[in-house]
């Protein structure tokens, strides 16, 4: 290994001061100011280890090392943006490994072993708070979303992507044929620090259906209008939060599980004393089985049906996010472990619940897709942990791993 643990920890400690929060998160939302600012000293980190540093067309920031002359690029990364009052490890601790483990490879390859040249990604909105859908600038990368189309998105104050990201200098030109990619990610659940185990082998997602809801009702007085007369909005809007729930419960059995949630609720006027007008919401239902999901998101559809007409509101629903219950690659899954058991890591094989943007990448290039553990579970949470051992253990991994790829034992050149 010959990558610093010391330099590496101390990188993090100063990438996780930009967008601090009181209570040891960041929020760093795609494009803000901070965004800008971890982007901008990303690039500073990156440029000082020789890498040249470039974005595309829609704020996917890559760090490039050439190896090999006219050859394609294994990729390593996640994003570097945020939810609201986040935490400090989700996706950055991706991105800053990759960066460190590149460089390493790099300084370690003997002459004429690389197959392949070393690409560290910063994907543009992977979580989609500010602007949706989620992992937008990988799904635009593997042609999943148009670009015109992720440009013009507006976040809930007007602002396109465009404007955004012409603000923290964030657009280019930059295209980048990939040969592999690769991710390592924190958890974000507790089935690793449960079983003890330092690395999670990442075998499938799960299904996922997201839903874009606004429901029309008609704005009245809370006082002065009788029940009988209200055509209210957020009555249904909370009525579907709760079919959502019952859902989950009905389709969740010892053969499998369903996982449902609403969220973002807008609520129009927004006035103590009116009966709500319109509410937007989002819905999503997830599960490993794709005849579970789909009997599930069809009783949902159904029940919400249901719904608009007990309330007397009209429920319209907008743009649909879908991606599927999907394998990675076996056979990068089989090199990973033989990585981890060289390194005498626990390991387990696992699936993610949350979507990453290797669940795009997966469909587009050989891709592998590894865990570190979640302390107690918690994510997307001011107070998200992984132990320094935890990002180290996983950090050596990857290098050996990245190393082993760009030589040509995953995919050949």
């Amino acid at each position: 290994m010959t990558i610093d643990p010391t330099a590496f920890l101390a990188d993090f400690a100063s990438m996780s001061s930009i967008g601090a929060t009181p209570r040891g998160g960041v929020d760093r939302q795609a494009a803000t100011a901070a965004d800008g600012r971890t982007r901008h000293w990303f690039r500073g980190l990156c440029e000082a280890h020789g890498f040249e540093v470039r974005c595309d067309a829609v704020g996917n920031q890559f760090a490039l090392l050439e190896l090999v002359p006219g050859a394609p690029y294994v990729a390593i990364g996640s994003h570097l943006d945020s939810q609201p009052l986040g935490g400090r490890f989700d996706g950055a601790y991706g991105v800053l490994a990759a960066a460190h483990a590149a460089a390493a490879v790099r300084d370690g390859l003997g002459e004429g072993e690389a197959r392949f040249n070393l690409a560290v990604v910063n994907w543009f909105n992977e979580e989609g708070c500010r602007f949706k859908p989620s992992m937008m600038g990988s799904s635009v990368f593997t042609g999943k979303l148009d670009a015109e189309q992720a440009l013009a998105t507006a976040d809930p104050a007007g602002v396109t992507v465009r404007e955004a990201l012409e603000a923290i200098d964030g657009l280019g030109d930059a295209e980048v044929d990939l040969a592999a990619y690769l991710e390592i990610h924190i958890e974000q659940g507790r089935s690793l620090e449960d079983a003890g185990a330092t690395i999670g082998l990442v075998e499938s997602t799960w299904g996922a259906d997201k839903y874009e809801y606004t429901v029309h009702g008609e704005q009245s007085h809370t006082g002065a209008t009788v029940i009988a007369d209200r055509r209210d909005a957020l009555f249904a809007a909370a009525s579907m939060v709760v079919a959502a729930r019952e859902v989950a419960e009905r389709f969740t059995d010892d053969g499998g599980m369903v996982i449902t949630s609403c969220g973002e609720f807008t609520v129009f006027p927004n006035s103590p004393v009116v009966v709500a007008s319109r509410v937007d919401l989002l819905v999503d239902v997830r599960a490993t089985d794709p005849e579970r999901l789909a009997e599930a998101d069809a009783e949902l559809r159904r029940r919400i049906d249901e719904i608009g007409e007990r309330a007397g509101v009209r429920i319209e629903r907008g743009a649909e996010h879908h991606w599927g219950a999907n394998e990675y690659d076996r056979a990068g899954m089989e090199l990973a472990r033989a990585c981890a058991d060289d390194l005498g890591l626990e390991h387990r094989v696992v699936r993610t619940l949350a979507g990453h943007d290797s669940t795009n990448l997966k469909d587009h290039v050989p891709t592998i897709m590894l865990f570190v553990p979640s302390a107690e579970g918690i994510t997307h949470n001011e107070l998200e942990r992984t132990s320094d051992d935890d990002m180290l253990a996983g950090l050596r991994l990857l290098e050996v791993l990245a190393a082993r790829v760009v030589r040509g034992e995953f995919v050949r050149g």
